[in-house]
């Protein structure tokens, strides 16, 4: 008698899978998380009193091929703070609070343990970022997905208030814009970095003088959450424009937070661009202009303030945040980038 089991797919594991990661999700739940893990659907609460007209904001997104390291390295324990990563970064470029999460996750052989590893990254990331972890979904894809590999995506829904949503309407020309560093690759550009470094498993071990680590620990490095820093500045500060810097680097994702007749300026120099970035465009002989428009080059998130107070914000989040740097400006002509 043929069963499910005799098919590749282990239900028996997948309630393990569960298990082993009820302790992880928990840990995320905000007060307004109404239902515990294992039902049909998250429920989540919204306290009215909270906003006067509240708007919901959504953003999803992967890790893309950054997984092939992990599964090199054999490392599962932060690729899902990467996937939330890319979600709720860009969720507060709106100004908006991410709320809940939701992960899917598809494998060729649902390994308890390792599923369990992959949704603690989940749930670290999550709470990093304010939010619940409050459902998901883990497929396994026998005949799909080769036994060790898998994919994953999320979805984060956040929320503000509509007088408060942040559009770059307001942007003119003469602001200025802050650079927040960026933890490393993030998770873009990695189909060209295993094409430049055609990483092994040994490999990945090497230490690399120039990184001033092995090669494995500098690409497995998480993407670096803002959501934390970017609401405590808008609290504090007008914020005109926040730009989360993915794929398409710099030339692609600043510009869609300046409005028509308006351009932006970067100046080179002005943060410590990091050392992965000089290696890879060195052995890959890489453009300028090619590389800004591929890798966040140590500044993972941009924001856009007015010229009076730009000092103000950047003496803010150096004494007491983390290191940020006055990057560049807004200036008249159209739309694009340049970096000078």
């Amino acid at each position: 008698m043929a069963t499910y089991k005799d098919a590749g797919v282990d239900v028996e594991a997948g309630y393990k899978a569960v298990e082993l990661m009820k302790g992880h999700v928990k840990k995320t739940f905000r007060p307004e998380v109404m239902t515990d893990l294992g039902g049909f659907g998250g429920l989540f609460s919204l306290c009215k009193d909270k906003y006067s007209e509240p708007v919901l904001v959504s953003g999803t997104d992967g890790v893309g091929t950054k997984l092939k390291i992990a599964f090199l390295l054999d490392k599962h324990d932060s690729v899902g703070i990467d996937c939330v990563a890319m979600c709720v970064n860009d969720i507060v470029c709106s100004g908006a609070e991410p709320l809940f999460f939701l992960d899917y996750i598809a494998v060729g052989k649902n390994k308890p343990e390792k599923v369990a590893d992959i949704v603690k990254g989940v749930s670290d990331g999550c709470v990093m970022s304010g939010c619940s972890l409050i459902g998901g979904e883990t497929a396994e894809m026998p005949g799909f997905y080769a036994d060790e590999d898998y994919d994953m995506a999320g979805f984060a829904v956040g929320i503000v208030d509509k007088s408060k949503i942040i559009d770059g309407k307001s942007i003119k020309a003469g602001d200025k814009l802050i650079g927040l560093p960026s933890s490393g690759l993030h998770s873009n550009g990695y189909s060209l970095v295993r094409k430049l470094l055609n990483p092994s498993k040994e490999k990945l071990q090497e230490y690399v003088e120039a990184l001033g680590c092995k090669m494995g620990d500098e690409l497995i490095k998480p993407t670096r959450i803002y959501v934390k820093t970017v609401l405590d500045l808008i609290n504090r500060y007008e914020i005109k424009g926040i730009s989360h810097i993915t794929g398409g680097g710099f030339i692609e994702n600043i510009p869609r937070m300046v409005p028509q007749g308006l351009r932006v300026k970067i100046n080179k120099g002005t943060w410590p661009v990091l050392p992965i970035f000089k290696l890879l465009q060195s052995i890959g002989n890489i453009g300028e202009r090619d590389i800004y428009n591929t890798f966040n080059m140590g500044i993972g998130m941009v924001i856009a303030v007015d010229s009076d107070i730009a000092q103000e914000v950047l003496g803010y989040l150096n004494k007491d945040k983390e290191e940020a740097y006055l990057i560049g400006e807004i200036i008249k002509g159209e739309a694009g980038v340049d970096i000078c």
